[in-house]
């Protein structure tokens, strides 16, 4: 979810917003450091710091800070009991950054924009001592927009600019890298999506993994996924950023849930989608979608059945066909 994109168009609009970054995290919590959400002065959130009270609380804050021009960390501490309470399945302790999306730094969201755009390495340093924030973003080719670099800083660029999550070099101040990752939405959390989100993560995508059963979509059974969403399909769509750079697996537990995210994935822009199933049921789903007025250059476009045929069988074997049908795309950029 590009939540400066969005960002950039509130301000345009005229209305406010506020983000909430995950910026420390010890223990088992469900979101990983450099979790972000957006929420907007209607209310509206986009993308995801962890669900339950860790969502919540950040909603609820930032709707308090709105329009005040406060930069806050917001410090959670969830004990068993809490957690158990909140029907979470996960505890720990989080510390969440609540800072104003502001006119001043549109240019600055923009060029966060363009480098995840365009898979470019950038670093971002957001400073909040009190209530006041400052933040820099420095190009891959040390182009810097925003507030100066400070001398004391310039010294940890290359080096915090190939991390994968954010460093809190101190109690003020954030480094956060930008990384030319590529986006992989995984629909469904069965097995094969367990072994692709492994092999994924070993040749550099970003995955979220999405499901709408709790009890399979968890940080115990994806401890590689960058970010874990437990939602509804028919609803988790107004949450997924896609600007034509994602990749889309679907391998949902059913051919009614495969077939309405494919429908939806097809209305939008994407770098490829594939769908797990044999021919039979990919030629009934094709069918359908042609019936409902989807062109069949854009239905060719999807790979059905998903994967490079290498004759796999087992759940390992089938994410490893998926994976290597993925490098194969990307190769082609």
């Amino acid at each position: 979810m590009n939540v400066y994109k969005i960002a950039e168009d509130y301000l345009k609009e005229g209305k406010k917003g506020m983000f909430a970054t995950v910026i420390r995290r010890i223990g088992s919590a469900p979101r990983d450091t450099g979790a972000k959400m957006f929420i907007g002065e209607d209310r509206k959130i986009y993308g995801t710091v962890g669900g339950g009270r860790l969502e919540n609380d950040a909603f609820e804050e930032a709707l308090n800070l709105m329009g005040k021009d406060i930069t806050k960390v917001l410090h959670i501490r969830m004990n068993a009991t809490e957690v158990a309470q909140d029907g979470m399945l996960c505890g720990g302790n989080v510390d969440i950054l609540l800072e104003p999306a502001e006119t001043r730094y549109i240019e600055l969201y923009n060029a966060i924009d363009h480098s995840l755009e365009k898979r470019k390495k950038a670093l971002i340093i957001t400073r909040f001592k009190g209530d006041k924030l400052s933040k820099t973003f420095v190009g891959h080719d040390n182009t810097i927009i925003g507030d100066p670099l400070k001398e004391e800083e310039s010294g940890y660029v290359a080096l915090y600019m190939n991390e994968r999550n954010p460093v809190l070099i101190n109690e003020t101040t954030v480094f956060e890298p930008l990384v030319k990752y590529s986006p992989l939405y995984i629909f469904g959390a069965g097995h094969v999506s367990q072994y692709l989100s492994i092999v994924a993560k070993l040749v550099d995508f970003y995955t979220v993994v999405i499901d709408d059963r709790a009890e399979f979509a968890n940080r115990e059974r994806f401890p590689d996924a960058d970010e874990i969403m437990v939602e509804k399909f028919e609803s988790v769509f107004e949450r997924l950023s896609f600007t034509g750079s994602e990749y889309i697996v679907i391998v949902t537990r059913g051919h009614q849930y495969d077939a309405f995210v494919l429908k939806e994935v097809l209305k939008r822009d994407f770098k490829y989608v594939g769908m797990i199933g044999s021919k039979r049921k990919v030629k009934i789903v094709m069918e359908n979608l042609k019936d409902l007025g989807f062109s069949e250059e854009l239905l060719r476009s999807v790979h059905a059945p998903i994967g490079l045929d290498i004759h796999a069988e087992t759940p390992q074997e089938i994410a490893i066909s998926i994976a290597a049908e993925l490098i194969k795309e990307r190769a082609k950029t």
